[in-house]
């Protein structure tokens, strides 16, 4: 979800590329249908885990959640966005997934701002 924010927003200021530490086999059907009513478009993307080879050459990797674990890499530089969980508060389905998505695409702006500072 960070990514396809993050691309949509970014264009081509910033090169994004996308991948779990445990992708599934398909999208999250509810992100993909939060993120197409703000206009983005999923319909080539695939889960796919992270290529150690390209995570050599990136300055920077950002996990979402707790779980997320990515080895440190030296000149990489990695942060966690521990993301709001609205099922904590009873809040699931196409609501749940609004939240954590301007959750995230609230994060997206300011490490966007940061970025091309």
């Amino acid at each position: 979800m960070a990514a396809g924010l993050m691309r949509h927003l970014a264009g081509d200021h910033v090169e994004v590329h996308s991948a779990g530490t445990r992708p599934g086999s398909v999208l999250n059907e509810l992100s993909v249908a939060s993120l197409t009513e703000l206009g983005i478009d999923l319909a080539d993307e695939m889960p796919k885990p992270i290529d150690p080879d390209l995570l050599r050459t990136v300055d920077l990797v950002v996990t979402l959640g707790r779980e997320a674990q990515v080895e440190p890499v030296p000149g990489v530089r990695i942060i966690n966005w521990d993301t709001d969980e609205p099922s904590e508060r009873g809040i699931d389905g196409i609501e749940r997934m609004r939240l954590v998505r301007d959750d995230i695409r609230e994060r997206v702006v300011l490490l966007l701002e940061e970025l091309t500072a």
